[in-house]
């Protein structure tokens, strides 16, 4: 009796549950990753030719975006300052007050709304905070 209960589960062949979770996991990445990459393009940098150009990246920056209508966004996830504060506070407890930060703010946003998000990073101890600019033009 038990090498017939063998056999018949060997006739099953391979669960493939696990492989096809895995298969949409790996969709649901390549998705929210090629949309962060586009929401990264939309904006449009000043132009900076004598600024020192950015030779390494730290892959623990902090990319925070100001659009020109005064948007501020990390990633594709627009916030108002109150949840940035919120993201920043928790993030230097994680990491302290060493984390990088990158302002990307395009080159038609308000001089205040680019002063917001510095005055959130000074509220929980992040003084030092590079900006982004174009060295040349493509």
């Amino acid at each position: 009796m038990a090498r017939k209960t063998r056999i018949r589960a060997a006739e099953k062949g391979i669960d493939m549950t696990p492989m096809i979770d895995v298969v949409f996991q790996l969709i649901i990445f390549f998705i929210v990753t090629v949309n962060l990459d586009k929401e990264l393009k939309q904006i449009e940098l000043a132009d900076s030719p004598e600024g020192p150009p950015m030779l390494e990246k730290n892959p623990d920056t902090v990319i925070i975006t100001v659009d020109r209508h005064g948007l501020i966004s990390i990633g594709a996830a627009v916030m108002s300052p109150t949840q940035l504060q919120k993201i920043m506070r928790n993030v230097v407890a994680q990491e302290g007050f060493g984390v990088p930060v990158l302002l990307r703010g395009d080159r038609e946003a308000r001089h205040d709304a680019i002063r917001r998000v510095m005055d959130v990073c000074a509220s929980v101890g992040l003084w030092k905070i590079k900006f982004a600019a174009m060295k040349e033009k493509a």
